[in-house]
């Protein structure tokens, strides 16, 4: 299974990144609730989860950041 992508994340809308969000932090709870009661086969998916939180997380602080600087370049004109 190969990382995913951060094209695919640029492509979701506010409302879809902020769902993905929470959808991706309620997946590494279950992962580490499987882990703990040792039911977890595929390790690999916290390698997988946590890669897809950061470009989740990165992404949604690009938008931050640049609404921002757009609005303190309006502000400034």
């Amino acid at each position: 299974m190969a990382l995913p992508k951060i094209e695919e994340v640029r492509k979701l809308n506010d409302q879809e990144l902020a769902e993905e969000i929470l959808a991706t932090k309620r997946k590494l709870f279950d992962l580490r609730f499987q882990q703990a009661t040792r039911q977890l086969e595929k390790t690999h998916e916290f390698k997988h989860t946590r890669h897809r939180m950061a470009q989740l997380l990165t992404v949604e602080r690009e938008r931050q950041l640049n609404l921002n600087q757009s609005s303190s370049t309006t502000e400034e004109t």
